[in-house]
């Protein structure tokens, strides 16, 4: 058995747009992440494009693990075909300026799955400082045709469009 049987692999998709791509999970340096990413999958939800971190789109989620995972394989500096989890308090996200069409209450914790597609990301938000992201998957395969989906996103809008993350 090589190393490469041992991988893991999801496709991510902008449902609507009908397009996809292939990432790894990096078990061997996000493990408990990985993890517990991969015993939520499917989850699929509303696609945001970020305001701040600059070229990322992303799906908010309940919380799925057991216990959070602690900050693995961390960035500031996400690369394009990064994959990264945040998991945010809820009142982190509560002012209007995100966008968010429901009210998120204080107490709550909220995850979001993020798709970083192209370069020159920083994860600085004007409201609390530095956001470090747990790196837990790599892009294989399609990011470019995902990188013009996500752009088109950031042009045409997101409204009524679906970020899907599932096993492969």
């Amino acid at each position: 058995m090589t190393h490469r049987d041992t991988d893991r692999h999801i496709e991510i998709s902008l449902v609507k747009r009908g397009v996809h791509c292939t990432a790894k999970l990096l078990d061997d340096r996000a493990p408990i992440t990985c993890a517990a990413v991969w015993d939520a999958l499917p989850l699929s939800g509303d696609v945001y494009h970020a305001k701040y971190a600059r070229n990322e789109i992303y799906a908010l989620f309940p919380p799925f693990a057991h216990t959070e995972p602690p900050l693995e394989n961390p960035t500031v500096t996400p690369i394009p075909g990064d994959l990264c989890y945040f998991a945010f308090e809820g009142m982190e996200l509560g002012t209007k300026a995100y966008g968010y069409d429901t009210e998120v209450k204080s107490g709550a914790t909220v995850v979001d799955l993020a798709l970083f597609y192209e370069r020159n990301n920083l994860l600085l938000n004007g409201d609390v400082g530095w956001v470090p992201g747990i790196v837990w998957g790599q892009v294989t395969e399609g990011l470019d045709t995902m990188a013009e989906a996500c752009n088109d996103l950031w042009r045409s809008g997101a409204l009524g469009e679906t970020l899907s993350f599932r096993r492969i």
